[in-house]
This record gives C-alpha cells, sequence and structure tokens, in this order.
C-alpha cells in the first residue's frame, strides 16, 4: 500500500503534499532539513505561548520532519507540541486532527480513527480531518469507510489531497483507469514544486506496477525536473534501472537515495538489487532503523514481517503478520501474513489470506504473485505474471 505517510501531512494544512511513507515507503516532498517556516513558528510561539493551533501547527512540521529525514525522534517533539496545544484548547478541532495524524504516523490506526472522529464532530467541515480519516480506515481494511470519508473530502475540499486519495481508493477496487484519471486531476490541480513532484511520482508509481517501465521513467524524471530534492522519484528512477535489467545504474542511485533518506523500504530495495548483481546485502542500517523507529513509539510489524519472509527467518515473520493484521487487516496485511505462512511451509493455511489480499480486484503484481505461488504450492493451476522478478520483490511494493 502507498505509505499512510503520503496523505497524512497533506491532511493537516493546507494542500502541499508531504510524505511517507510510511507505510512502507514514505515519500518526501521537502528538503531533509528542518524549514525556515518552522523556525519562524516556533519564534512566533516563544511571542504567543497561547496560540493553539500554531502549536498544533508546529506539530504537524515535526511529523513532516520525521517522514522527510527518517529520524522518528520528531515525533516525540511533535507529541509535546500537540500536548501543549491541548492543554490550551483540547476539544480544538486543529489539535485533534493533529494528534490523528501523529497517531497515524505511528502506526495507531484505530487510535488515529477515534481522534479524528472526534475532530469531525468538532468542525465537520474541517476536510483535513476526513483526509486523516480515510488513510486510517484504509489501514484497517475498512475500504467502504474510507471512501465515504474520500468523498466528502473531495466535496469540501477538492484539491491535490482529496484526488490523490481518491486515486488511491480507486486503484484499490481495482481501476486503474480511474485512479490514474484522480492523479491526472492532482497533477493538473498541483502548482508548487512538491505537489508537481508528487502527483508525476505516483503517475509513474502507476505505470510501473503496470509493467511500462518506460513511461514510468519518463514520469519519475519530470517529478525530479519539478522538485529536484525528492528522493521517491529518484528511487523510482533506481527501480526501473533494476527492473531494466541495468543493475550498476540501479546500485549507484540507491546509494544515492539512501544517503538522502534511509527508509526501510529504500533500504530493502538497495539490498536486493545487491543479491541481484551478485553482491552482499549489508542490513546493518536498516536493522538500526528499526530499532530508531521501535523507540519512538513507530510500530511496523508489517516492513519486518515482509523482510523476514523474504530475506530471514519464516517462523519471525509469520509472528510479525499476525500481529500486524491483528491491529490492521488491510489488504497488504494480509499478503504479509499469506506469504509469512507460505514461506513457514503452511500454503493451506496461507491461501485464505491470499484470497482476501487479492478479492477487491487491486492490480497488484506482488500479491498476485505471492498467491500464484500459493495456490502452485496446494496443486492447483496458477499463473506467475510474465516479467514478474521474485528476486526484486521489494521493488514491485507500493510505497
Amino acid at each position: 500500500m502507498r505509505s499512510l505517510a503520503i496523505f497524512a501531512g497533506l491532511a493537516l494544512f493546507g494542500a502541499t503534499i508531504f510524505t511517507i511513507l510510511s507505510f512502507s515507503a514514505a515519500p518526501a516532498s521537502r528538503p531533509a532539513t528542518v524549514t525556515p517556516f518552522t523556525e519562524s513558528l516556533q519564534d512566533r510561539l516563544k511571542r504567543l505561548p497561547g496560540d493553539h493551533r500554531g502549536w498544533a501547527q508546529l506539530a504537524s512540521q515535526y511529523v513532516d520532519q520525521a517522514r522527510i529525514t527518517g529520524d522518528p525522534s520528531y515525533y516525540t517533539k511533535a507529541e509535546g507540541a500537540l500536548a501543549t496545544a491541548a492543554r490550551l484548547e483540547p476539544g480544538d478541532d486543529t489539535v485533534l486532527t493533529g494528534q490523528a495524524a501523529l497517531a497515524a504516523g505511528r502506526h495507531e490506526f484505530s487510535d488515529a480513527v477515534r481522534l479524528a472522529e472526534r475532530a469531525i464532530k468538532a468542525n465537520p467541515y474541517g476536510a483535513a480531518a476526513y483526509g486523516v480519516l480515510a488513510d486510517a480506515r484504509t489501514q484497517l481494511g475498512d475500504l467502504p469507510g474510507a471512501e465515504r470519508a474520500v468523498v466528502t473530502m473531495m466535496d469540501l475540499r477538492p484539491g491535490v489531497a482529496a484526488f490523490a486519495r481518491a486515486s488511491y481508493a480507486a486503484e484499490l477496487r481495482g481501476d486503474p483507469d480511474k485512479a490514474r484519471e484522480y492523479l491526472e486531476y492532482a497533477h493538473s490541480d498541483a502548482w508548487t514544486p512538491a505537489d508537481l513532484a508528487y502527483a508525476r511520482y505516483y503517475l509513474g508509481e502507476l505505470a510501473l506496477h503496470a509493467g511500462d517501465l518506460a513511461t514510468a521513467g519518463d514520469w519519475y524524471a519530470k517529478a525530479l525536473q519539478a522538485y529536484p530534492a525528492y528522493p521517491p522519484a529518484l528511487a523510482g528512477q533506481a527501480r526501473t534501472a533494476a527492473l531494466s535489467g541495468r543493475l550498476p545504474e540501479a546500485l549507484a542511485l540507491y546509494d544515492r537515495v539512501v544517503e538522502r533518506l534511509p527508509l526501510p523500504q529504500y533500504l530493502i530495495e538497495q539490498g536486493e538489487t545487491r543479491l541481484k548483481a551478485g553482491q552482499p546485502a549489508d542490513w546493518t542500517l536498516l536493522r538500526a532503523q528499526r530499532q530508531l523507529f521501535e523507540a519512538a513509539g513507530v510500530r511496523d510489524d508489517l516492513t519486518w514481517a515482509e523482510f523476514e519472509a523474504d530475506h530471514g527467518d519464516p517462523a519471525l515473520a509469520v509472528k510479525h503478520a499476525r500481529a500486524e493484521y491483528a491491529r490492521n487487516p488491510n489488504l497488504v496485511a494480509a499478503d504479509a501474513l499469506a506469504w509469512a505462512l507460505f514461506k513457514a511451509g503452511e500454503p493451506e493455511e496461507a491461501l485464505p489470506y491470499a484470497k482476501q489480499a487479492t478479492s477487491t480486484g487491486w492490480r497488484n503484481p506482488l500479491l498476485r504473485y505471492h498467491r500464484a505461488r500459493i495456490e502452485q504450492a496446494l496443486g492447483r493451476s496458477a499463473r506467475v505474471a510474465p516479467g514478474f522478478d521474485p528476486a526484486l520483490s521489494a521493488l514491485a511494493r507500493f510505497s
């Protein structure tokens, strides 16, 4: 799934996009530095310490920085800013929306839903809260509830943030043409370099997962033209190079990506590309990032279930996948549990989860590959899509 981080920041204060990446691969749309805007806001709060909306906005900037830099300590700073805002005005919808976005950033999606619904109750016309609600419901596997929230958001504030979510909803229900149409609306509506880069990047992702590497590469290049400091587009170029067999070029690009933004998704993609090129993969930095995120209260069993299933201990993969699915029974969590069970030698138990993961018609090549392998292991006729490279499975995950 596209990372929750893609949207949580969008929902808060205007249409400028930042990510995330979340889940599971978090694109960033601003340079990995604390912005002058954040610094001036801090100065303002020194002069006006009772400005609860200012504190909530500062928290959103910290959540932004956590996703942009891959430094989860910013979540702790956001929590402190929101605590101040809540003391000043606990029932304010902006504060509640900020708390919901922070919960989503930490993968506490049930809490995010609860807080977003409180924000909506306080202000039914706040589009931002509907955005966070849509994201969290998607992660909890409630796709109809997520679509209702997206429709309301589009009614209240049509724009890049709403169109991006509408695109993802269409994608999950197996309608790539509608998903592309909504992203084209987002592209037409975008005017900042960050928004343009975001829309172009995801148009590239749609092309990549449809197998059109040339079109994907064109969109990634256009994203970088709009915003050169946009690591997701650089990662997209690395993916197209790797999937096209240009492994030295891909590795050089991944070196640049992880130097800028060492997120788990990119580190795993880099490691798989190294293995494909006959080089050893070094997971040291990946494991260090895991410890940092856990220390900051970020729960990400999904990433570790996928990683352990493909590159580690299948039993540990099952443990992580069961924990993720118990909290967030979405399509990707179902796929992760199916694949972990399969790798642990339990294809019969895996099959119902694989069927769930593919039940909406979502044209995700990785999910289809996993289901085909599971069905083949059970002696059933199943076709693996031609051209899919299981050695580069992380590159087929939606970031």
